[in-house]
C-alpha cells in the first residue's frame, strides 16, 4: 500500500477517522453542523447563516480550515445561492484570520469532490483554506514523506478565534 519505500509514521490519533466509516456512518461534518452547542469542542471558530468555519481534525498543515455548509450536499451544483455566497464571503474572511492570527505568507484553496480527488468525506462538500509558509514543505515531507505540526489544534483554535465573532465562542 502507498510508494515502495514510503515510511509511515504511527498516528494514532487518526484511527477515530479511519474506523469511523463505512455503512451507516452518520457524516462528521453534519454531526458537527448540529452541535452549536459544542463548538468549541468541535473545533467550530465561526457559524454564519447556512455554513460553518471549522479547523480540520487531520490537518495538512497548523491553521487548516474547513468551511463547510451545515446541509449534506455533494457538489457545488447541490449548493443554494445564499450557500455558496456565504461561502465565498467566508473564504475571504478565512484568508484575513489566517493572514493575521497564523501569520502565513500564502494560502492554498480548494474542493476535492470525489474519492479520486482526494475527498477524504466524500458526499458533503466543503472548501479547504490552508496557510502557506516559505519552506513549510521541508525535508520530512519532500524525504520523508512525512507532516509535521507544530502546534496543537488547540493552539491554532485560539490564534483564529478572535478573528470571528469579535472573539467570543458562539
Amino acid at each position: 500500500m502507498g510508494r515502495p519505500g514510503m515510511k509511515r509514521l504511527y498516528a494514532p490519533w487518526r484511527r477515530e477517522y479511519v474506523t469511523g466509516g463505512g455503512a451507516g456512518a452518520e457524516c462528521v461534518l453534519c454531526l458537527i453542523g448540529s452541535e452549536a452547542g459544542s463548538d468549541r469542542e468541535n473545533y467550530v471558530l465561526h457559524r454564519e447563516g447556512p455554513v460553518f468555519v471549522v479547523l480540520n481534525r487531520y490537518p495538512y498543515i497548523n491553521g487548516h480550515l474547513m468551511i463547510v455548509p451545515l446541509r449534506h450536499v455533494p457538489d457545488l451544483s447541490g449548493l443554494s445561492s445564499e450557500e455558496s455566497e456565504t461561502m465565498m464571503s467566508l473564504m475571504a474572511r478565512c484568508e484575513g484570520a489566517l493572514a493575521k492570527g497564523m501569520g502565513c505568507m500564502g494560502m492554498n484553496g480548494g474542493w476535492n469532490l470525489g474519492s479520486c480527488a482526494g475527498a477524504g468525506i466524500e458526499g458533503h462538500i466543503h472548501v479547504h483554506m490552508l496557510p502557506r509558509w516559505s519552506g513549510d514543505t521541508n525535508f520530512m515531507s519532500t524525504v520523508g514523506s512525512t507532516r509535521v505540526l507544530s502546534a496543537s489544534l488547540d493552539d491554532s483554535y485560539s490564534r483564529l478565534v478572535p478573528f470571528f465573532n469579535g472573539g467570543k465562542e458562539e
